[in-house]
C-alpha cells in the first residue's frame, strides 16, 4: 500500500480534473466509481480507479479523496493490491507507480 496525503489551494473542480485526466493517461485505467457530497460549503469527492500494472503484471486500485472549503483543500490518496504473495507483500511497484502519476500531476496545488 502506498499513500499520499497534502493540503492544495485551488479550484475544486478543476483539481479533481487534473486528478482524473493524469489517471486516466493509462491505456488500461478505468474508474470504477464515484461519489460525490456537499455540506454547506465543504465538498467531498471519492474516487476509487483500477489499472493493470505492467511492471507487477496485476491489477492495482487507486483510492482518491478530495475534501475541500473554497479553495483550501485536503487530498487523500491511497493504492492497494499489485502484491502477488500469499502471506505478505513482496512488490509494491504497481502501487507506487500508480500513486506517482497523480502525486505529480498535483505538487503543483500544495501549500
Amino acid at each position: 500500500m502506498a499513500k499520499y496525503e497534502s493540503r492544495l489551494r485551488g479550484n475544486f473542480d478543476e483539481i479533481l480534473r487534473t486528478a482524473d485526466a493524469a489517471i486516466m493517461k493509462s491505456m488500461s485505467a478505468s474508474i470504477e466509481d464515484s461519489s460525490e457530497a456537499r455540506f454547506g460549503d465543504v465538498r467531498v469527492a471519492v474516487r476509487v480507479y483500477e489499472r493493470y500494472s505492467w511492471l507487477g503484471g496485476n491489477r492495482v486500485s487507486l483510492n482518491l479523496t478530495l475534501v475541500g472549503k473554497a479553495d483550501d483543500l485536503f487530498v487523500s490518496a491511497i493504492s492497494s493490491g499489485g502484491s502477488q504473495a500469499m502471506f505478505f507483500k513482496i512488490n509494491t511497484w504497481g502501487e507506487e507507480s500508480f500513486l506517482d502519476t497523480l502525486s505529480g500531476s498535483l505538487d503543483r496545488y500544495r501549500v
